[in-house]
């Protein structure tokens, strides 16, 4: 008997009992078992005691049929039998295989296939194609997008119907995009290429055909119409810094300011001649032990746009981008990886982010020491957090659960009465303390749980032009555009 660090399969009709120990292969007639049982699986109805099953050190178990030239294969995937087919002339190398003790049985194969399946959803009928693949057994197929391109969206709210039209965006696979506030034409990416043998990502900023930027652009009819490319502007070379991470605009202004985070590097960019030049005005850089990169970051709208946000692993750090120097650390501000974060633009020291922990935290800036709010309603990792850019109350999450969620945090917003609490409310609830007493603070709830999405939620956002309006983008490229609850709306406003 041969040990090794692995499991015995036994065969028991229909059934197939996973143990652990020393190697074995089993048939339907004689059994041999290792020291204990792990699990159990019942196999498909096209295995029955005819079935060899053999288990090797990768941990994988594979099922054969031994009456015939073997033609199919079983592969045991976690708890789920995969049925392998093979070409006719498949077999098995060696007959002492089929008697001894061994850690896998070896096939040797002439071509496997790769199957193409074209799915008619309005009749319902599907159409299959096989093509031959002689260089070997195939364990992943991963296909190049279609295009590489930006979609332009156009939603009619009115007549609810979208419009869809795609900018080819021909430098590389995109990452991130992040359009100018001042100019709605302009926009800026982060995409990857390959340079020197090795996947870098860079950024460009961009602008859009000028009949595009008036909005509107219907889809056109014709599917074979060419597309149109958008128009590079400039690029802003960080290749000396590192592959960029994401690019913030500033908030407010003419537009002509932009930050890149490049591995450990935090780069101001201005932005000259029609944006068609980038000049690096200055820089700052993380120091400590490892290799410390950047994952996100935001430039605040307060403070005069003098502060930016960003994030590395588990630490959130403030920038004055007139000094390059922090303004504060918050370190362990989550358990694992800091995904995202946001600011409050109606509170200027308050931030929001979220992480690998499920986590989505609420900060004042001013006293790091803790969060002031925390929310755990996801399941797993939060990718995207926004706030709503006229009632910060309304706070957008989307995770790696495939969910969306709403929440309601009126208790930390600048509205935590139902409307925006100035300094006149302040002094009028001095004035008249008895109405103060009977107008209790709304409670931090979960408006609403959106689970249109069948993979990952990697982005939320708000629109810029209805603050009811709002929408994700899951990994399956699956884009939703929801509105705020009409009780909730009303109510605000009311």
């Amino acid at each position: 008997m041969e040990a090794a660090e692995t499991f015995v399969v036994l065969g028991i009709g229909r059934w197939c009992v996973r143990l652990s120990g020393v190697v074995q292969v089993s048939t339907g007639s004689r059994t041999t078992w290792g020291v204990a049982l792990r699990s159990v699986w019942k196999l498909p109805v096209a295995l029955t005691a005819r079935m060899l099953f053999a288990a090797g050190p990768s941990g994988r178990v594979s099922a054969q049929d031994t009456q015939h030239v073997v033609t199919t294969r079983y592969i045991l995937r976690g708890s789920t039998w995969l049925r392998v087919p093979y070409h006719s002339q498949t077999a098995v190398t060696s007959a002492r295989e089929w008697h001894g003790c061994v850690s896998r049985v070896a096939l040797q194969c002439d071509t496997v296939m790769i199957h193409i399946i074209d799915f008619d959803d309005e009749n319902n009928i599907i159409n299959k194609n096989v093509l031959l693949h002689q260089a070997g057994e195939i364990w992943h197929i991963s296909a190049s997008p279609a295009d590489k391109g930006i979609h332009i969206i156009d939603f009619d709210d009115e007549n609810n119907i979208i419009n869809k039209n795609v900018l080819l965006h021909q430098a590389g696979e995109i990452w991130h995009i992040s359009a100018s506030p001042a100019d709605k034409g302009v926009l800026a990416t982060c995409y990857s290429k390959t340079s020197d043998s090795r996947v870098v990502t860079c950024a460009a900023v961009w602008r859009m055909p000028a009949e595009w930027e008036a909005g509107g652009h219907e889809s056109p009819d014709d599917s074979s119409s060419t597309a149109q490319a958008l128009e590079l502007l400039c690029h802003l070379d960080s290749a000396a810094h590192g592959s960029v991470a994401c690019v913030a605009w500033e908030p407010m202004g003419d537009g002509k300011k932009v930050v890149s985070l490049a591995d450990n590097h935090l780069l101001l960019w201005d932005l000259q001649e029609s944006s068609s030049q980038a000049v690096l005005a200055s820089s700052a850089s993380l120091e400590g032990k490892g290799q410390l990169k950047f994952t996100s970051g935001r430039w605040s709208p307060h403070h005069s746009c003098t502060q930016v946000a960003t994030a590395n692993d588990t630490t959130l750090r403030g920038w004055d981008t007139r000094s390059m120097s922090q303004v504060y650390c918050i370190e362990n501000a989550h358990g694992q990886l800091v995904r995202d974060l946001d600011f409050n633009p109606n509170k200027q020291y308050y931030l929001a982010s979220c992480g690998d922990d499920c986590k989505v935290k609420f900060w004042d800036t001013r006293n790091v020491s803790e969060p002031v709010k925390t929310l755990e309603e996801h399941s797993h990792w939060v990718w995207s957090v926004r706030y709503n850019h006229s009632h910060d109350q309304l706070v957008l999450t989307g995770s790696s659960d495939s969910r969306v969620i709403l929440s309601n945090m009126v208790s930390i917003s600048s509205e935590p009465f139902g409307h925006l609490a100035d300094d006149d409310d302040i002094s009028d609830q001095e004035e008249h303390p008895a109405e103060d007493r009977s107008k209790e603070p709304l409670q931090d709830n979960v408006i609403a749980t959106y689970e249109e999405h069948e993979d990952s939620v990697y982005a939320v956002d708000w629109s810029s032009a209805d603050p009811w309006l709002f929408a994700s983008l899951s990994y399956d490229g699956r884009l939703v555009i929801n509105r705020v609850p009409r009780a909730l709306k009303y109510h605000i406003l009311l």
